[in-house]
Formats: structure tokens, sequence, C-alpha cells
């Protein structure tokens, strides 16, 4: 993932900002301390090429080995192209019955016609895409950096007329969605009376997405490292805001770990695993890697 990325992340304040005064109260009103959150951790692809060496030999099958490691998958690939409603029938066939499969909106919807004129073109993408059945998580909206907030009425047309029996969340990457009050006020207001997520990126080069403002209490983050040490710590400073939102009525996490050389994907989500599940008392499986330790992780120079 080429996001974000820069070529000296030792010089990068990675402090994830004070949550914004709202999340907490969305939290408190719409989630629950009752029960322990549930918490969905993996990587954007089961491609082996990427996933390099996380294989074990004589793999036949790539998503199948992913889904007994991994509980869920930021599925990418659809971005690229929709496929037939038999393809995602065969891969939640594939998955166990708690794994999620968390599906990127076509980019013919969401990067070519920006919104504009897509009814079409989405309901097609839903029909296939929604047969994962029980396996289908949160839809994720991607629009491209040029899509600003000049265009709030389309976002909000769109919106309009999603599925209100279909999770979403939103990633907005125009800088001026977050640096104008009054557009971000109304962006936040939009997301949170339909029930649709906020997308949070946590990438070296891209500092103004950390916005922290939880527009539900099923908060979702896509983790961007930057192979680089600083990587393990920046997961360290996670655990603890999770912790927080756990303690406000954080429902759900959904956190997908993406790297610049995504082979370094696994290791890293198997050491947000270990940490979570020491802090918070959950059992997630961790992968089956190495244990890691970043004082031996060799990263590039």
């Amino acid at each position: 993932m080429k996001f974000g990325r820069v070529d000296n992340p030792e010089e990068i304040d990675f402090t994830i900002p004070a949550d914004h005064p709202d999340t907490k109260e969305v939290f408190n009103k719409y989630g629950s301390t009752d029960r322990s959150p549930n918490i969905y951790i993996g990587c954007a692809k089961w491609n082996r090429q990427d996933l390099k060496n996380f294989y074990p030999r004589g793999t036949k099958d790539e998503l199948v080995y992913y889904s007994t490691q991994f509980n869920s998958i930021e599925l990418n690939s659809t971005f690229y192209r929709i496929f037939s409603p038999d393809q995602f029938e065969k891969w939640a066939a594939k998955t166990p019955e708690d794994f999620r499969f968390f599906p990127k909106i076509f980019q013919e919807i969401s990067h070519y016609k920006q919104l504009n004129h897509v009814q079409e073109v989405l309901d097609r993408y839903l029909l296939s895409a929604t047969h994962l059945g029980n396996r289908l998580g949160t839809f994720f909206l991607q629009m491209h950096e040029r899509f600003p907030p000049k265009n709030m009425e389309r976002l909000r047309d769109f919106i309009e007329q999603w599925p209100v029996d279909l999770r979403l969340t939103v990633e907005l990457r125009h800088t001026d969605w977050y640096n104008d009050p009054v557009v971000s006020n109304e962006l936040y207001e939009l997301l949170e009376n339909k029930g649709i997520s906020n997308t949070l990126v946590d990438t070296a080069g891209r500092r103004d997405l950390m916005h922290m403002r939880m527009t539900t209490p099923r908060p979702f983050v896509r983790f961007v490292g930057a192979n680089h040490a600083s990587d393990y710590d920046r997961l360290e400073d996670w655990v603890n805001r999770i912790e927080e939102w756990t303690q406000q009525g954080m429902t759900e996490l959904h956190f997908f770990v993406h790297q610049n050389l995504e082979k370094e994907s696994p290791l890293l989500s198997a050491h947000l695993i270990r940490l979570l599940n020491k802090r918070l008392g959950t059992n997630l499986h961790v992968p089956n890697d190495p244990v890691v330790d970043s004082n031996f992780i060799q990263f590039p120079e």
C-alpha cells in the first residue's frame, strides 16, 4: 500500500491524537459496556506473493489457510472488478462460520463515476457481493483524494440510497473534509445519523486523516505500517486507545494492517493480537508466526 508512504518514517510524529469530543458520546449513546466487543483483525489480501513466507510449504488453498489464522480480511480485490455471485459463495464456503469479509466498493462507483449516477452499477455490485451471506462484514467505500467537500450532496445522495440492512464505512481522503469545522461537522452528522462508520487511516504521510471522530460504536481502522521499527510502538499505542474505547462502549473493532511491503503485515497483526489478548483478556487466535520481538526484526534501511 503506497498511500501515505514516506522515505523518512523516523521523522514522523505517530502520536495518536486525542479523541474528538463527540467520539465518547457516540460510544455511550450507541454502544454497550455490558459485553466484550467483537474484534476483527486481518490483512488486506491473502495472496501468497504479497504475504511472503506466511503460508506453510505445501499450502494448496491460500484462503482456507488464511481463514484459520485470521478472523477477517479487508477484501481489496473487489475494488478492481465485480466478481460473480458464485465466486463470493465459493469464498464464503471456504471459511469458518465466524470469519468475515469486508469488501471494498468497486472503483467505477468511487473513482470513475465518483458517486454520480451509480445506482445501476451499485445494484450489480451488491447483488453479487451479498452472496457472502453470513460471512459478510462491513462494506468499505474509499473515495479518491480528488473528491472534495463541494460534492457533499453527491455523498449524501449515495448514503441515502444505501440499503439500511447493510453496514458501510466511508473513507474520505481530500484534506478539506477535516480541516474546515463546518464541513466536518456536517459530514459527521450525516454519517452518525445514518449509522455509517467514519474510516480512520493511520499512515505516515497523511496525519490529517487521524480525525478521531467515530460515528458508530464500530471503529474501522486502516493501519499502514512503514516497514520500520516504529510500527510496533505504534501498535502498542493503539492498544491503549482500544482499551479506552472498550470501556466507553465500543461494540466492534475492525482493524486492518497494511504495509508498504505487505509481507510484514501478518507479523504486525500477530503482535497486535498478542497485545490485545494480554490487555483486554480476549482470546483471539494468534497467527502461526514466530514470536515477535521488535528488537530482532530486521527492517529495510
